[in-house]
């Protein structure tokens, strides 16, 4: 194989590594109870920013816990009820319909306070280069 024939695999390989890592959380930051489904994800004309949407399904009484993310969170409630916690205001409980902006670096919270599956669809607009999410310490 020659060196071109490598180093175009060693490029393919990362590609693919870092793919299934930015649409991948680490296990601890994800209960049991959530499921997270990607939807898309497009480079922004902004350097550096990107647009990442994802469907969030928590159970009846699961809660995800604090959190940032590394931009603004655009959240739209599709099911269920969900209480979300934001840093610096009272808790909101949303249901089908309901919207929530939570702006770039901000502590929240969710939380299915009904009896059925809630579901949110929640559009990113973050840093390239940063994790989706962080636990909040």
């Amino acid at each position: 194989m020659s060196h071109r024939h490598l180093r175009t695999l060693r490029v393919l390989s990362s590609a693919a590594l870092l793919a299934a890592n930015l649409f991948t959380l680490p296990a601890a930051a994800q209960p049991a109870g959530v499921t997270r489904t990607d939807l898309q994800r497009h480079d922004l004309s902004a350097p550096g920013r990107e647009a990442v949407q994802v469907r969030v399904d928590l159970a009846p009484g699961v809660a995800f816990g604090r959190h940032t993310h590394p931009g603004e969170e655009i959240i739209y409630v599709l099911a269920g009820a969900i209480e979300y916690a934001v840093d610096g205001k009272p808790p909101v409980t949303l249901k089908a319909g309901d919207v929530l902006f939570i702006p770039a670096g901000t502590v929240h919270a969710a939380k299915n306070v009904g009896n059925e599956t809630a579901s949110e669809l929640a559009t990113y607009i973050v840093a390239k280069d940063k994790p989706l999410l962080t636990l909040a310490k």
